[in-house]
């Protein structure tokens, strides 16, 4: 499977554990290679999953602040970064490394910490009030108690009826099957446009990517791309469908996704750009 669209979009934020001074950086560099090589032999013993993860309290500047720290068999640096799905910061530590090491690689980062949480989009709820982006168009949830009838958008509300407590599902499962009608129907015609017939479709809430495309043709995309304008879903069908014919990111392949799609270039980047904050919404 292609790596198709990277998560980078939403955790763009990091800092690493890396040296500046040269003789540092070479002796750094010769660490990490046996790292590297020692990690190779021990992951042979390792847990399936190789990892695990925890939300720890760490002190910052008098404040407590909830890391989640992942233990990773594969990790052969301190990482320090920010998911702006979760809206919270994650401490990636070696096998090998202290807690008392990743408390101080935290304290000496705290000021780009705070930096980086303050540029965390706020969450927003799938309640009564609250806006949301609709195929780009914003949308206010209007819960009606005593309404009737099922879930719809009528201009710019959507209308949900019955108890309080399952709106948020009620929204939620409103726009997956908005998401899956608008991203089938792309799909087919993209599909047209290259002589290719795609496999299964899957709409899922998936965190890294917005797209995949397997080798035996079947494609699977997140459903928050209903949030985003037409023009942005429609550039993710065209990158899945052109891995129908390029099960790679050649030269070839971008030309394909040109032909699907002329201003892929800009769509792509407006998906790096606000990504991240469709993954705060609900």
């Amino acid at each position: 499977m292609p790596p198709a669209l990277s998560g980078a979009e939403i955790r763009v934020m990091a800092v690493e554990d890396r040296p500046d001074h040269p003789f540092e950086k070479a002796r750094f560099a010769l660490k990490v290679c046996a790292m590297s090589f020692l990690h190779s032999l021990l992951r042979r013993s390792a847990s399936p999953a190789g990892k695990s993860e925890a939300t720890q309290p760490f002190r910052l500047n008098g404040e407590t602040v909830d890391i989640l720290v992942r233990r990773h068999d594969r990790a052969v640096r301190i990482k320090l970064s920010v998911d702006a799905a979760k809206g919270m910061p994650v401490l990636t530590l070696p096998r090998h490394v202290s807690d008392r090491e990743g408390q101080a690689f935290v304290e000496k980062n705290a000021g780009w910490l705070r930096s980086a949480m303050a540029r965390v989009p706020d969450a927003i709820p799938l309640s009564h009030g609250s806006i949301v982006p609709v195929r780009g168009t914003d949308t206010r949830i209007d819960h009606r108690p005593d309404g009737r009838g099922v879930t719809r958008i009528d201009g710019d509300a959507l209308i949900v009826t019955g108890d309080a407590a399952h709106t948020a599902r009620r929204v939620t499962d409103f726009l997956k099957r908005q998401a899956r009608a608008d991203l089938t129907a792309g799909v087919r015609e993209k599909a047209a446009i290259l002589g290719r017939t795609a496999g299964r479709i899957t709409v899922r809430d998936t965190r890294t990517r917005w797209g995949s495309c397997a080798a035996n043709g079947d494609l699977s995309f997140s459903w928050r791309l209903i949030l985003t304008p037409p023009e942005i879903l429609d550039y993710v069908v065209s990158h899945e469908v052109a891995h129908l014919v390029h099960m790679d990111h050649s030269p070839a392949f971008w030309r394909t996704v040109a032909r699907l799609d002329p201003d892929y270039e800009d769509h792509r980047d407006w998906l790096y750009r606000n990504g991240s904050a469709l993954h705060r919404i609900g």
